[in-house]
């Protein structure tokens, strides 16, 4: 792997034209197939073999032209205080705007608050509904601005009007002002890790130019393959977020092989050959975890995933070829680690820095050390026990969106429950007598607790299919909904002559977190399987990779407890801007599961190969730990930095789920980078001594050598020496 990714790095670095070409090349294309590709069609959320699911899918066979899955909107009126919506004046109001969105397009059908008894018991609110044939993400932009444009009438007239259901549903937005501050952040750390604004460059630019192609290439392919816009943001954020380390560490092993006194091309070569196959296995760590997410058999999940695994793969060859050939062009603008602007320090490298220094104290006290780390994480970790998981509704939007306030009107004048009502499928195909059976599945539920409406049965034209709303008393993500939810499953369907289905928000959301649930083992162990495997080989240790995979649950359990802490519990929600607490978003836990490990992995690999380096190269345990602090640390700790700042800067989102993972990604990598990596496998190494490397000779022989710590560059050096070399030169 050394050898040949060294030969890739000096190519790169003689033949940077064509390498510079090909990238331009790609990213033009991309950004071409991007700009003429068509618009993204709709996208759909399903969760396959689900109970929620099969009554969509139910619905959409037994109900043709219904639009099962289609978007709704909700337009919610106010009357003034003392004046009520039966009022003559505001129901010839409401009667205008039912025709201005019955006139839309896209529009399948508009309800009339009184014709449908949509109007509250004290008459100061009341609503009608919009039903589109297109899912939300699929609707028009133009469509979307009628819906909130079609109350401006009634609010002149002194009506509160506010707009809510999925038909709003927001683009996710990236936080862009964030976004900005994080890569300033990343210049910042980069300028004083590599000691210029030129050698700092680089790395950015690289990663924005792999970020671009990335995203371009997901835009391109988003209606082909049904891709929704949060699949670009996260792609964006992990690729951006590994391509800056990923050049990094390539960039500093060039500037400590140039202090080392070799010319620029071999430096560029020795750089690729071992930082780059720290890259090239940590990147396949990440790619493993992503691609992973493909068990979990959720679509949207599997597509952002394997969206995401792909902007890495793009950031590993972009750092194993564009950044050898930036080094050719930027010559001696790129100096030597510890060489200041016009003065040379040869001893730079030789002196202790604060890597060394840190090591040395962990080394002399590793219990202690140890204890501390893994007590401190524990304590982080345990709000996870309290963890509750729902999926996000308007009741999470910020209060000063339009469909946060409508969802707060509709509690306050029909009740909490009636933002989340249950839909209910009676599959009576089978049944004596359809209309029996859907009887006796409506007085079942009236006779439950927590229910406030239950609506009459409406059957197909068939008459074997029909469909029953119920109102529950509490609020979508309760408790009291979802035991609503189980007992209809259980107790009214076991009673009905039919099948009974149960849909909804409330009923979707307990069948994705039960689905992610039992996905989780299987993919822990799939995941974290391979992965191990893949750290024996390169390590060449069972215990170093055991070592990293329990550091890992550390890191991913801490920083869940931190995100329950923020978004179920508030603390420091005000300084975060979470305006609304309530459940974690279903798919969160395995989600970060997925990508902490890939990025713990990243780091172990860049601080542990150096260490196995030194170790392979005669040192003992204790000083290889230190040689690897020695030349990682600075480094490692900057990239966390960066990729603390690329993560953070999600935060600002005001898109609850974005702003939930680049919080979660961002504590995760502090914990991993400065509490697992930096402390804890110190720690754990200097405890192990010899036994830390110890591996069975039948595996060590069964193993592949990959040769991560580049000793066949080494040999290769001593095989190209001319053995005459030093006699020709006594003889001068």
């Amino acid at each position: 792997m050394a050898t040949f990714l060294y030969r890739l790095g000096r190519l790169a670095f003689r033949r940077r034209h064509f390498v510079a070409l090909i990238w331009v090349a790609l990213l033009t294309l991309a950004g071409v197939g991007a700009a003429s590709a068509p618009a993204a069609g709709s996208t759909s959320f399903s969760i396959p073999g689900t109970e929620a699911q099969k009554a969509f899918d139910l619905l959409e066979q037994r109900f043709p032209g219904a639009s099962a899955d289609g978007a709704t909107g909700r337009m919610v009126f106010k009357a003034p205080k003392g004046e009520k919506m039966t009022d003559a004046a505001h129901r010839a109001t409401v009667a205008k705007t039912v025709k201005e969105l019955g006139d839309g397009s896209e529009v399948v059908s508009v309800t009339d608050p009184f014709t449908t008894r949509a109007v509250s018991k004290d008459g100061t609110v009341a609503y009608l509904s919009v039903k589109y044939d297109a899912p939300a993400v699929g609707l028009k932009d133009a469509t979307r601005d009628a819906l909130e444009t079609a109350g401006d009438d009634a609010r002149a007239t002194g009506l509160t009007v506010d707009v809510g259901g999925d038909a709003l549903q927001a683009q996710p937005d990236a936080g862009a002002v964030g976004e900005a501050i994080g890569l300033a952040i990343a210049a910042v750390v980069l300028v004083i890790t590599l000691g210029s604004m030129i050698a700092a460059g680089l790395p950015l630019l690289t990663a924005i130019i792999g970020v671009a192609i990335g995203v371009s290439t997901i835009a391109a392919l988003a209606k082909a393959l049904d891709l929704g816009s949060t699949t670009s943001t996260l792609a964006g954020m992990i690729g951006l977020a590994v391509g800056i380390d990923y050049a990094l560490f390539i960039v500093s092993r060039y500037r400590a092989e140039l202090a080392e006194g070799r010319d620029r091309e071999e430096a560029v070569g020795r750089a690729t050959g071992t930082a780059g196959s720290a890259v090239v296995f940590a990147g396949l760590t990440v790619v493993i975890a992503l691609a992973g997410l493909s068990v979990v058999n959720v679509p949207m999940l599997t597509k952002m995933g394997l969206a995401a695994a792909g902007t890495v793969v793009i950031a590993v060859l972009i750092a194993l070829t564009m950044i050898p050939a930036l080094l050719g062009y930027a010559g001696r603008k790129i100096r030597p680690a510890g060489e200041k602007r016009g003065k040379t320090t040869g001893t730079a490298l030789a002196k202790p820095n604060l890597g060394t220094r840190w090591a040395s104290f962990v080394i002399r006290r590793p219990a202690a050390v140890l204890l501390l780390g893994v007590v401190g994480l524990g304590a982080v970790a345990l709000p996870v026990s309290q963890l509750e998981l729902g999926l996000p509704d308007d009741g999470s939007q910020p209060t000063s969106t339009t469909q946060r306030r409508a969802y707060d009107l509709l509690s306050e004048g029909f009740g909490p429950g009636f933002n989340g009502p249950l839909m209910i499928v009676v599959d009576a195909k089978n049944s004596d007598d359809p209309k029996a059976a859907a009887t006796t599945v409506t007085d079942g539920i009236k006779g439950l607790e927590d229910v406030v409406t239950v609506t009459p049965a409406t059957f197909n034209k068939a008459g074997d299919t029909a469909t029953i709303t119920v109102v529950p008393d509490s609020k979508p993500s309760s408790a009291q909904t979802e035991d609503l939810v189980h007992a209809i499953r259980d107790d009214v369907a076991s009673k009905a002559d039919a099948d009974v289905l149960v849909t909804g928000t409330t009923a979707l959301n307990i069948d994705f977190s039960q689905k992610l649930s039992d996905a989780l083992i299987p993919y822990l162990a799939l995941v974290v399987g391979l992965a191990f495997l893949l750290l024996i080989v390169v390590f060449r240790s069972i215990l170093v990779p055991l070592k990293a995979a329990l550091g890992f649950l550390l890191s991913v359990l801490a920083a869940l407890g931190a995100v329950v802490a923020v978004f179920q519990w508030g603390w420091l929600g005000g300084l975060l801007g979470v305006e609304e607490t309530g459940p974690i978003m279903s798919m969160m836990p395995i989600f970060m599961v997925g990508v902490v490990f890939g990025l713990a992995m990243d780091y172990e690999v860049f601080l542990v190969t150096r260490m196995r380096e030194a170790y392979v190269h005669g040192e003992s345990p204790s000083q290889a730990i230190v040689t690897g602090f020695k030349h990682s640390a600075r480094v490692v700790v900057a990239a966390a930095v960066i990729m603390m700042a690329v993560f953070g800067g999600f935060i600002s989102s005001g898109e609850s789920m974005i702003k939930m993972i680049g919080f979660g990604l961002a504590i995760a990598v502090f914990f991993d980078a400065f509490v697992v990596r930096m402390a804890i496998v110190p720690a754990v190494l200097a405890l192990l001594g010899h036994r830390a490397w110890w591996l069975p000779k039948w595996l060590d022989r069964a193993l592949p050598n990959v040769d991560v710590e580049g000793e066949g560059l080494r040999t290769q050096a001593e095989k190209d020496t001319d053995p005459d070399e030093d006699r020709e030169l006594v003889r001068v």
